[in-house]
């Protein structure tokens, strides 16, 4: 059963509030959610799910603790980075339900992007498990 995502607002909230605001001058937030349109359409890839042409009516999402927490904890030693947050759903999500969360907090805009860009990636591509279901 899918979990309720936190609010936005009060992680902005609280990253402001957080010690670290002083070094931060942008913050960047990736939400991301379950599409229709399935991961080998979009990627032109080979996948274990739904194959392409096809919709995607949900999927079933887990998450490895541990290299979620060494991919935070990867994301915080990078340059410019001053705050870094994130939650994963996990169990049988239908299309429209989040996925994750992501917030991260530093100095620059573009330092801010590339950490935002690698957690994610990282997250993505190595700490979750993702399984479309066909409509």
């Amino acid at each position: 059963m899918a979990h309720q995502m936190p609010s936005i607002d009060t992680w902005l909230a609280e990253a402001k509030n957080d010690p670290s605001f002083r070094s931060c001058g942008m913050y960047l937030i990736h939400n991301g959610t379950v599409r229709e349109t399935p991961k080998a359409q979009v990627r032109a890839c080979e996948t274990d799910g739904v194959e392409a042409g096809r919709k995607v009516g949900g999927m079933t999402f887990s998450y490895d603790r541990d290299k979620v927490e060494a991919a935070l904890a990867a994301a915080r030693e990078m340059p410019g980075i001053g705050y870094v947050r994130a939650w994963l759903n996990e169990g049988e999500l239908s299309v429209g339900d989040d996925i994750m969360l992501v917030l991260i907090g530093g100095d620059i805009r573009p330092r801010v992007i590339d950490a935002l860009q690698a957690l994610v990636g990282t997250l993505k591509n190595e700490c979750v498990t993702e399984i479309e279901r066909p409509a």
